[in-house]
């Protein structure tokens, strides 16, 4: 059989469009409408693994003939996972209770062969530690980046990343939420050449 050619990426995310669109190939984007919630006990690296499945199995049908992206992200604080905040007073008590420690950001990925039904998955920590930020210092983040749709509030590819005071992981996409690098190997895998 030959390599499938179309990819399309399951989210709805402009972040990971935007991630997608620096591998300079073609690709769709259909959003996959998954309940993002944890189930009970949950681990974070199997809930972005199930997540990121989840989302590119939902679009199957809709892309028969597709190689699939699926992806998500968690941040862990604490050893407790942290979502998008949705508003201002969530993501500054995010922020204040991350100010000065490390968080990790999991980022779940998989590729799904729509005709053949093969799939790859992967789960990429990323280790981000953060300045000690005052409550002045987190208002003016907040009302210039407006986070609200970010894991943990923090928009890495935008001002979030002042926030930092180092980092530690393999692939830097994955602090956006599609680690490219690995991405790329699993295209390779399918017969899918980026370069």
């Amino acid at each position: 059989m030959a390599a499938l050619t179309r990819l399309v990426l399951a989210s709805g995310s402009s972040y990971r469009r935007e991630l997608m669109a620096r591998l300079g190939v073609p690709f769709e984007a259909i959003t996959s409408h998954v309940d993002e919630s944890p189930l009970p006990g949950e681990a974070p690296e199997a809930l972005t693994l199930r997540l990121a499945l989840a989302k590119a199995e939902a679009v199957r049908a809709q892309a028969p003939d597709a190689l699939i992206i699926g992806s998500d992200q968690v941040a862990v604080y604490d050893g407790e996972v942290v979502g998008k905040s949705g508003g201002f007073a969530e993501a500054a008590r995010q922020l204040r209770r991350i100010s000065g420690k490390t968080a990790v950001l999991y980022t779940g990925l998989a590729l799904v062969n729509a005709a053949t039904g093969h799939t790859q998955t992967a789960v990429a920590p990323f280790r981000v530690t953060f300045r000690v930020l005052s409550d002045e210092r987190i208002r003016r983040y907040l009302n210039k980046e407006q986070p609200y749709d970010c894991a943990g509030s923090v928009k890495s590819e935008g001002l979030g990343i002042a926030l930092f005071d180092h980092f530690d992981g393999d692939d830097p996409t994955t602090l956006i939420g599609l680690p490219l690098m690995r991405l790329t190997r699993m295209l390779e895998n399918e017969g899918f050449e980026v370069i």
